[in-house]
């Protein structure tokens, strides 16, 4: 197959063997300091991290440290966490229903450490043997570099067999970047069902506050688990309509079914939060919907945007936010200035549902409360000033305020070699490993190809074991630059006009990327204006329905990373593919060597299982 996710800045030869890319430039990442906080002078000793100096962390670390720099960063310690990948019964909004979770609650435990540190996570599948969803598991820590550990990465299929039932996995990694971001399931569709928690590494920030509210996840909700909601609408490719949201894993529902809500007319319970009047609040906002995009607000409340998925990002005030699948917002929100408020305000997920955006059941009931110390606890009477979303796009495309504070541009491009790739769909015959019968599913394609693996048989033994082909379904494209040092990957995707005319929240493991344009329309190399200065810089970008995406990547972390769009519908009919980076510098521990092949043991031992997706 021809690389199908993008397009890269020359001819790229795809498929058996480890190509080099031939870039006709080079460019090196000149840091400049976006920087707006006052009386902070660049390159003198930080003082002491606090609400009044949060852009300086240790010694002389600060926002300003470029943290792609390995050498730069803290020395941290080693922090160790035991999770429990479990299944049962679980009613977040009051509806009863079968569950994934993480140590039993949704979402699952907040893991945290310090900018610097190595996490070290044993992951234990304790769910039952289940042939028909296949109860393995393989958890990804979204947007962490990984920078020369893949196999830490925890895809199935790709860096490591699915996790068995009775098994466990350890991850280990170092903790090279700072700000929120969430762990979740990669194998089908287990996060849809709950297997998913937030990630939170304390480190500098953009801008002050007093207090640190934690993660705030916002999340789709079903009440068919979401296998089953597949099985439903694989065949004909449409989305399965969820019927609920929650916020922080709970909220209420007004139900028509008494058996499954207990018999009561509403059940659950709102999420609330408390604050103080005159503080500064920061909350961490992550989507972690299936299909859903959000525009996050709070009524009588403005705050400050000072991060993006994990860059930092020069401070600006608004009263909404949208966030797409997969993306991560860091807010600070001003409480109110009297000291006698004792009010009570809505907190609004915000579901967005014009514009094609997915439509679900209960969407304007996607709210918490905020209240102030002291309230009565009433619910809130508030309204929402804030102009309702049209689209689902990105918040700011080529932003002109998602300005990363460590800023580096995009230098020296080829634009006479870029090339266009078509994503589009079609029909095939269903899987042999499945159980959805003989009739042609849906599949999302790029460059007429989708992704389909084998758990039993990841990427990662074929660079192991030093073969010079992939199995075609596995959508891999070698790449690597032209020579011993990192070059930029110039890459663009084009919907097809054929396509049905959705945004595509498109994410890349193990790098961030800079968002050169996302536009409607058809990608013209000569009208075409691309953003190289400072552009917004994150993990996961949208490609715009019937537009285009171009984004440009360092080529300097070997591994095979996953690049995929983060509706999870749309990655089960196969809309992503993977490239093996640099193969011949990829080095694999010895330790990560040995469980890859006990895990895999264990994972073949246990089946056989059906395979209804992609895998992922």
């Amino acid at each position: 197959m021809k690389l199908s996710l993008f397009s890269s800045l020359a001819a790229l030869a795809v498929g058996a063997d480890a190509l080099s890319v031939p870039f006709t430039f080079t460019s090196n990442l000149k840091p400049r300091l976006e920087t707006s906080l006052k009386s902070r002078q660049v390159g003198l000793p930080c003082g002491e991290h606090g609400p009044k100096n949060r852009q300086c962390w240790k010694n002389d670390y600060s926002v300003d440290t470029d943290y792609y720099d390995v050498t730069k960063i803290p020395k941290g310690r080693q922090r160790p966490y035991w999770l429990s990948v479990q299944q049962g019964e679980c009613s977040p909004d009051g509806f009863k229903r079968p569950c994934m979770t993480m140590n039993g609650t949704i979402p699952g435990p907040t893991i945290e450490a310090d900018w610097g540190d190595e996490l070290i996570l044993h992951v234990t599948n304790n769910m039952s043997h289940d042939i028909h969803t296949g109860n393995g598991t393989a958890i990804h820590w979204h947007g962490l570099r990984m920078l020369d550990n893949f196999a830490n990465d925890g895809v199935p299929g790709v860096t490591a067999c699915p996790i068995a039932p009775g098994e466990t996995f350890t991850y280990r990694f170092h903790v090279t970047q700072y700000g929120s971001t969430w762990y979740h399931s990669h194998f089908s569709l287990q996060y849809g069902d709950g297997l998913y928690g937030g990630m939170v590494f304390h480190g500098p920030a953009t801008a002050d506050y007093d207090e640190d509210l934690g993660i705030m996840t916002l999340a789709d909700w079903g009440h068919l688990t979401a296998f089953q909601a597949w099985r439903n609408g694989a065949i004909n490719g449409a989305a399965p309509r969820l019927t609920s949201t929650l916020l922080n894993g709970t909220n209420t529902f007004k139900c028509n079914n008494a058996a499954g809500c207990g018999g009561v007319a509403e059940s659950g319970k709102k999420f609330e939060m408390t604050i103080e009047p005159k503080k500064t609040y920061r909350l961490r906002l992550v989507n972690a919907a299936v299909d859903g995009v959000w525009q996050f607000s709070i009524d009588g409340h403005r705050f400050k945007v000072i991060a993006n998925d994990l860059v930092p990002v020069v401070p600006f005030e608004t009263d909404s936010i949208k966030v797409q699948m997969g993306q991560r917002y860091d807010i600070i929100i001003q409480a109110k200035d009297d000291a006698n408020e004792k009010g009570n305000f809505w907190i609004r997920g915000g579901w967005v549902g014009a514009g094609g955006c997915a439509p679900i059941t209960n969407g304007e009931d996607a709210t918490g409360i905020l209240r102030y110390k002291g309230s009565d606890g009433k619910p809130p009477s508030t309204s929402s000033t804030v102009v309702p979303a049209d689209n689902c796009r990105d918040e700011i495309n080529n932003s002109t305020q998602l300005v990363p504070h460590l800023a580096l541009d995009v230098e020296n491009l080829n634009l006479e070699t870029i090339t266009i790739e078509d994503l589009s769909t079609r029909r095939v015959d269903p899987p042999p490993t499945g159980e959805l019968g003989t009739a042609k599913l849906f599949q999302w394609t790029l460059h007429n190809s989708s992704l389909y693996l084998n758990w039993s048989d990841p990427a990662l033994g074929y660079v192991v074991d030093q073969k010079t082909t992939f199995p075609s379904p596995y959508n891999v494209a070698n790449v690597k630059p032209s020579g011993p040092d990192p070059e930029w990957a110039i890459l663009v995707v084009q919907q097809a006009s054929t396509a049905p005319p959705i945004d595509h929240p498109f994410h890349l493991h193990g790098h961030d990327f800079w968002v050169l344009a996302a536009e409607p329309g058809v990608f013209d190399i000569t009208n075409t204006r691309f953003n190289t200065k400072n552009p917004m810089r994150r993990d996961v970008a949208t490609l715009p329905a019937r537009g285009y995406l171009a984004i440009a990547f360092l080529l300097d972390n070997p591994g095979v990373w996953l690049a995929h769009c983060h509706i999870a519908w749309h990655a089960s009919q196969g809309l992503s593919m993977q490239f093996v980076e640099s193969r011949d510098k990829i080095t694999i521990p010895e330790e990560d060597l040995q469980q890859y092949e006990k895990t895999c043991k264990s994972w073949r031992a246990s089946g056989p299982w059906h395979q209804d997706d992609s895998g992922i």
